[in-house]
């Protein structure tokens, strides 16, 4: 059968079936992907995200009522076609208005961490949304690689997925990382503390660097901080004690993207 013939959609109306069951652990289980070495991305943007990096979707998945309206690149694109029952889009869903159609990839083999690029160091990040945003703006500002350290939020769960917006599929990713592994790190750490340090907008930043944010709620760990080159503190002239771990990200990566301009 020619690319140009794709294979039949095959039409699944039973909750029982296996890809439906395989579906449903994909989008509610947060590290589900890990066992079964796939991943769940739900909606047409993220979908749109990986086709542009030059992903090939596994699998396609169209409700049953949408299929007739898709564009008919996406009826060829994947390996295996699936039209689903729309009673059965709960079943496969996290989301309160479940998507219309999605994708099964093939989980990325693990990354080796690269020395010199500019970095992302998540240190034990919890909330999924802050991750997810984190990611958008490392893709953003140029900085190519993320290190998770152990603790932080599954990186490829369908929470941080959705936060991210298509930023995974652009960026050298690392997950469950000891923090020892950042001895192989070729450019300096930077972190960031409410109370200590020079402030962000006064200080020469160096770049390519690696950027360490930290947990919500401890912050960054201290032997991180004995490892960083430099620590700064973000101004707040409104007097706000601290900012959102995801919010302070932002601010510091961009600071440094321009810092060479």
């Amino acid at each position: 059968m020619s690319a140009a013939s794709p294979a039949a959609p095959v039409f699944v109306t039973s909750r029982d079936n296996a890809l439906v069951k395989e579906l449903r652990r994909l989008s509610q289980d947060s590290t589900a992907y890990r066992k079964q070495g796939r991943v769940w991305l739900e909606g047409d943007h993220l979908c749109r995200a990986a086709l542009a990096r030059g992903l090939k979707p596994q699998i396609a998945v169209f409700s049953e009522s949408f299929w007739p309206l898709a564009p008919v690149e996406w009826a060829r694109v994947a390996i295996k076609t699936i039209v689903i029952a729309d009673a059965l889009l709960p079943e496969i869903s996290g989301l309160e208005s479940p998507a219309r159609m999605g994708f099964v990839l093939d989980l990325p083999a693990p990354a080796a961490l690269l020395p010199g690029a500019a970095s992302l160091i998540l240190d034990r990040v919890q909330d999924a949304g802050n991750v997810g945003s984190m990611l958008r703006s490392a893709a953003a500002f140029g900085f190519s690689q993320v290190i998770a350290l152990k603790g932080t939020a599954a990186l490829w769960s369908p929470k941080v997925l959705r936060a991210g917006m298509g930023a995974h599929f652009s960026l050298q990713l690392l997950e469950a990382v000891e923090p020892q592994a950042l001895d192989a790190l070729e450019v300096p750490i930077l972190v960031t503390s409410s109370h200590h340090g020079g402030f962000l907008h006064q200080q020469n930043l160096p770049m390519p660097c690696a950027w360490a944010m930290g947990h919500e709620g401890q912050g960054v760990s201290d032997d991180l901080v004995a490892r960083a080159a430099f620590k700064v503190r973000i101004d707040q002239p409104g007097g706000e004690e601290s900012l959102n771990v995801a919010a302070a990200a932002a601010i510091c990566l961009y600071a440094s993207s321009i810092a060479t301009r």
